[in-house]
Formats: C-alpha cells, structure tokens, sequence
C-alpha cells in the first residue's frame, strides 16, 4: 500500500515527519534509485527500495517508549549550536534511537515521553487530533 514518504521515514524511527519532509527536500531520500526532493510522494514499504543517506529503510522494527522525567536545565533536543546542556546526557544507555514527542522549555523540568513510534508522536502532537495537555506552573513572587 502506498504511503506518503515522510511517514515510512517516521515509521521506520528515523526522524519525525517534519523532519522526514527537511530530509527529502534536502535530496537524502531514494526511491528505487531514484532520488527525491518533492513533497508528496508516495512509495510501497513492501515493494519499493527506500533509502535515507543511502542506506535502506527497514520497517517492521520494534517500537520503544519511554517516559523521562527532564530535569529544569537542559534543552529537549540531541544537539545544541550553543553547546547548551541537552537531555542526550540521560540516555546513553540507549541502544536505539528516540524522539521526544513534544518540547519542554530548559528552565522547566515535567514529564517527556521518548520514543521511535513516529505515528503516536504525530497522533500526540498534531493540532488536528486535539489531545488535551495539562502544565502545572509554580511561579515565584507576581506574575
């Protein structure tokens, strides 16, 4: 069945979908062969020969996820121009790879799901599936 590029990248736990799209725009993605650099396009997991940086998308891997409870802080990113404290700190453990579905900022700390399930992240994040989300703020002095 086809299914549109940047979400068998997701599936897949390579990077988010909008991620995903950056990467095909940025003509990292294969399809037969063929590299792509349009949105939109479409490809068969189970037929086509999907490659990111020229190595082959395997589907069918297993999903992790993980809750994690980010300390105030660090930034909810892997890398950082700034060289800014980021929670890749806290997983080296890890021996595969996880997004965190969400953001939280660096001087806040709560909770964060990670996982490589680009379909929940979506399904969590996107406006359109309207998942309500609860922040409790302690604030010192008047706001």
């Amino acid at each position: 069945m086809d299914e549109r590029l940047q979400k068998i990248i997701a599936q897949a736990g390579l990077a988010s979908r909008r991620s995903a799209e950056k990467m095909i725009l940025e003509g990292r993605v294969k399809v037969n062969g063929t590299i792509v650099t349009q949105l939109g396009r479409k490809a068969d997991p189970e037929k086509d020969k999907i490659e990111v940086d020229d190595r082959r998308i395997k589907l069918g891997k297993k999903n992790f996820y993980y809750i994690f409870n980010k300390p105030s802080g660090y930034l909810v990113t892997f890398k950082d121009t700034l060289n800014r404290p980021t929670i890749t700190k806290f997983l080296t453990d890890l021996n595969h790879r996880v997004f965190p579905v969400g953001r939280l900022d660096m001087d806040t700390e709560g909770l964060l799901i990670l996982t490589n399930d680009g379909e929940l992240s979506a399904r969590l994040m996107h406006p359109r599936y309207h998942v309500p989300k609860t922040y409790r703020v302690k604030v010192k002095g008047r706001p």
